[in-house]
């Protein structure tokens, strides 16, 4: 493949995030995708991720967020045919003490407001389902059963096979060394191959993305993973 010269939309970071951007702008009928990436896809930040995934969160936008994710997670494999690790074995919340078991029962409250089933266990019921814990000093717990884990680099490499599907195309070993603007508005991107225009910039380089938010001129706060410009 030649390299690009031009995209409607350029996704700076082949992480999850930016596979995740790319996968979801095709699927919504963006038709001229651009993912660069300046190693090999989940190299960065998203080799070192844990995998798991709790839903229940203190904002509500959050937790529909993450229920979307475990929907995405429990067909992706089916999709794209390359394999997710997605594994939904629940997540336990335990309480030992009356404070704590007072605030997940409130939690409790919370997840169905959201749509989530969240069961609230005895000791010995948290017990049977990880025998492996000492129960001697638990109050109470909470069973999640729809959370999860997952091999964050295997979703990524399907969320991007998903997105090529969809006609996005994925350049790796390219690394973004500045962007171009034009009347304070995105215009492209200057790489280590060469220059590429475009009408719209997603950064979702992670850790690298406060960096690249310099090049112009804005901030990218160390919490957020991606911005438009």
């Amino acid at each position: 493949m030649a390299f690009p010269t031009q995209a409607e939309i350029i996704v700076i970071g082949g992480g999850i995030v930016g596979a995740s951007t790319a996968y979801h702008l095709a699927k919504f009928g963006a038709k001229d995708v651009l993912l660069l990436e300046r190693k090999k896809l989940t190299s960065g930040s998203t080799f070192h991720a844990a995998g798991l995934v709790g839903q229940l969160r203190s904002s509500a936008n959050i937790t529909r967020l993450l229920k979307q994710s475990v929907e995405i997670y429990r067909t992706l494999e089916a999709e794209t045919g390359q394999a997710t690790g997605w594994k939904m074995n629940g997540g336990l919340r335990l309480a030992c003490n009356a404070e704590r078991m007072t605030e997940i029962r409130r939690q409790a409250t919370t997840a169905r407001s959201f749509g989530l089933d969240m069961h609230l266990l005895s000791p010995k019921e948290a017990l049977a389902l990880w025998p492996l814990m000492d129960i001697s000093d638990l109050v109470g717990a909470a069973f999640l059963p729809t959370d999860g884990q997952a091999n964050p680099s295997d979703i990524t490499l399907s969320l991007a096979k998903g997105a090529r599907q969809h006609g996005v195309r994925i350049v790796e070993d390219v690394e973004v060394t500045d962007l171009l603007l034009r009347d304070g508005r995105a215009a492209g991107v200057v790489t280590s191959q060469g220059s590429i225009a475009c009408e719209t910039i997603v950064i979702c380089a992670g850790q690298w993305s406060k960096e690249i938010g310099r090049m112009a001129g804005i901030l990218v706060p160390c919490n957020r993973s991606s911005i438009n410009i």
